[in-house]
Order: C-alpha cells, then structure tokens, then sequence
C-alpha cells in the first residue's frame, strides 16, 4: 500500500512520507492528497471544487497538468473556482451560476473577464481597489514583536501601527501562518516578546490572546473557524457568552438574541434565520459569521488569514470594504495572503516572509507582483538581504 502511495506521490512530483499522518502536513499537502485520492480512483467524472486555494504556483501546475492528463484519458472534468486566470486557463466551457440559479453557459473564448465578472455578481466591479474607501489617518504603533522564536519562526520582529492594513506575503511553508499562531499562543514562543499598547503580553492560549485584544480568524474555517453542528448565532456569541451571562452563570437569551441579530444585519450574513446550522451556509457567509465572532470581543488586533479563499468575487468586494471600514475604527489588520494582487491592492503595507524569516517590507505604493516575489524566494535572512536587494 505505502509503496502505491509513493508512486502516486512521485507522479505528481511531491515529498510527501506516505507514512506520515494527514494531520501533520500543511494544508496545501492536505489538498494535493485530496486530489491524488481522487486520482487514483480512476473515476469517469471528477469535480474539483475550489482546488488551488491553498496551493502554491509549483503545485498547481502539477494539478493543471494532471487534470490535462486526465482529459486525455477522456475523464470529465467539472472545475469549480473563482480565480478568473484559471477558468481562462483551463476550461473549455463556463458555466456562471447566481443565488442557486443559471445566469448562462458560454465557450471560454466567448467572453471577456470584465463580462463574466459582472453576471457573477450582477454589476461590473471595475477596479474595486481604487473605489475602497481607505483609512488615510494611521495611528501610532499598536502592537510591537519583537525577535519572535518558535519551533517553525526566527527572529521575527515588526510593527503594527493603529487603523493600518499590514499584509504578510510569501509563498506556502513561508511561516506567515506559523508567526501569527505563535503570537495568539497556538505555538509555543521560545524567545522574543509583544508589546500591545505599550504593554508587555505573553498569551499562552488564544483565550488569553483575545482577553488581551488580538483574534485570529483562521486560514481553514472548516477545522478550526466554525462549530459546524451549531447554528449561525452560537457561532459568532460563543466566545462572549460570558458578557452575555448574569452573576449566576445563565445566559441572558435577550442580549444575546440582540447581538446575534445586530451582528447578521451589519455583516451582511445571508441566512434564512439565526438558527440554521453554519455548515448549510455558503464559504463567505461562514467567514462573516467568524469575523462578527471575532469583532464581538472589542479587539484592537484582528488577524485575516487567507479571508477571501474559495469566496466568490462580490462577497470579496465586501470583505475588502468591511476590512477598510475596521482599520477606519481604529482596528489594526493583519492580512495574510497568497493571492498577491489582493495583497497589493489592499494592505498599506506589505511583510514578506520565507522560511521563517522576514526577507522584506514593501509600502503599498511601490509594491509589485515581481518585487514580491523576489523577496519571497530569497535565501538570505532578512538582515542580510539589504546588500542584495
């Protein structure tokens, strides 16, 4: 069986130790297993839905040059994504769906991005970057890391000022997920501290974490945002039931009914009723739902990691905004990335990272897509990247 196991591995061309457990390996490891256990079934029709969402440039070629295969091989391919570049890409036919109904079916040389971008969403965006309405007031410094260790970082130290959008940038295994589960105490520090309003923290939990203000809204909503069998109001009051409860411990069922509703009419959540399961609801409306949980506790520090993946282009239009609504308030965002025009387009300042290390730091003004990536795939540690540069 393991030896089967590696000759699928190397026919798509990764390191992955078949005896290692699933749980252990990085998402984007995870989905690649996801489409060799699909691969290897031989199935007539496979449908991939939102494949690439957590995979690098390398690894999606590989998917892209399996699925090829598999054409060939005459297998049906349904392809499911809101990367526009992809469906240009790879589809032979584009089938644009809205509120569970069909807008239309149409060869790929048929239509223009800006077109498909508009029966998508029912209005034509145009560059939604340039028409967000941006903090122009940054703060003074609200949060300082300095020299952060952990078993999968080095040394990292940054700032984050008051109302800013910082970005974090880099490729998968960068350790831009790993630095931001060392701060809310996912992962044990080693070394380094935070300073969080001119005061000295340690969280050794992310319960500690958001008593001291910062939340972290995770990459993988699945496994680690939402409680799946609950319904849309407990997911986002679940952790502040205690502010919701009275001396004697019980939960007072009017305020919390309040900011249940207040929550769903301010983010936008589309839900029958605050009861449905969050499970039944779309990826976006899942991801508000953690936000507004998030945004519930007061904090001055929220983190995004990857917030608009495998989220159709309008609820991302939303996203942004509400995003540029929250540092306004005075909130500062931390945003993680891997879709480097969202980066661009929406921090105001850019971090990149590779293997653990910070290799650069780039103004919104003169960041690039190239610049970026030179950073990202550097070998040097950040202090010594300069001469280079």
């Amino acid at each position: 069986m393991y030896s089967n196991a590696q000759k699928v591995i190397e026919e798509f061309g990764l390191s992955i130790d078949p005896r290692k457990k699933v749980k252990d390996i990085s998402i984007a490891y995870q989905q690649m297993i996801e489409i060799m256990k699909s691969y290897v079934r031989q199935s007539q029709i496979i449908a991939f839905d939102e494949p690439t969402a957590s995979l690098s440039d390398n690894e999606i070629k590989v998917l892209f040059r399996t699925i090829e295969k598999l054409k060939k091989e005459g297998k049906v391919i349904i392809y499911v994504s809101h990367r526009m570049e992809e469906l240009n890409y790879i589809a032979d036919r584009i089938v644009v769906l809205k509120d569970g109904k069909l807008v239309t079916v149409v060869g790929k040389d048929e239509i223009s991005q800006e077109e498909l971008i508009r029966l998508m969403v029912g209005r034509n965006l145009g560059d939604i970057f340039n028409i967000l309405d941006r903090n122009t007031v940054i703060g003074p410094t609200l949060m300082e890391v300095k020299n952060l260790t952990s078993d999968y970082i080095k040394n990292v130290s940054f700032e984050l000022k008051k109302g800013e959008i910082l970005g974090f940038a880099g490729l998968v295994g960068a350790g831009r997920t790993e630095l931001m589960r060392a701060i809310i105490g996912i992962d044990k520090v080693k070394s380094g501290s935070i300073v969080l309003d001119g005061k000295k923290i340690l969280n050794n939990s992310p319960w500690e974490a958001m008593k001291n203000g910062i939340v972290l809204v995770p990459e993988d909503r699945k496994t680690q945002g939402i409680f799946p069998n609950l319904s849309v109001g407990k997911n986002i009051t679940v952790s502040v039931l205690e502010n919701l409860s009275n001396k004697m411990g019980f939960i007072n069922q009017n305020k919390e009914t309040k900011l249940i509703n207040e929550s769903i009419n301010k983010f936008k959540i589309k839900t029958p009723h605050a009861e449905k399961k969050i499970i039944e609801l779309s990826g976006g409306n899942q991801q508000k739902a953690i936000v507004a949980r998030g945004l519930a506790t007061n904090p001055k520090v929220l983190i995004l990691d990857e917030p608009t993946k495998g989220i159709d282009v309008g609820a991302k239009f939303e996203f942004y905004t509400l995003i540029c609504k929250l540092a306004k308030e005075g909130i500062g965002i931390i945003v993680i990335s891997s879709e480097l025009p969202e980066i661009i387009g929406l921090a105001d300042r850019i971090i990149i990272m590779k293997s653990g290390y910070i290799t650069g730091e780039i103004m919104r003004e003169d960041a690039t897509e190239e610049k970026i990536l030179r950073y990202a795939m550097l070998e040097e540690r950040g202090d010594l990247y300069e001469a280079k540069a």
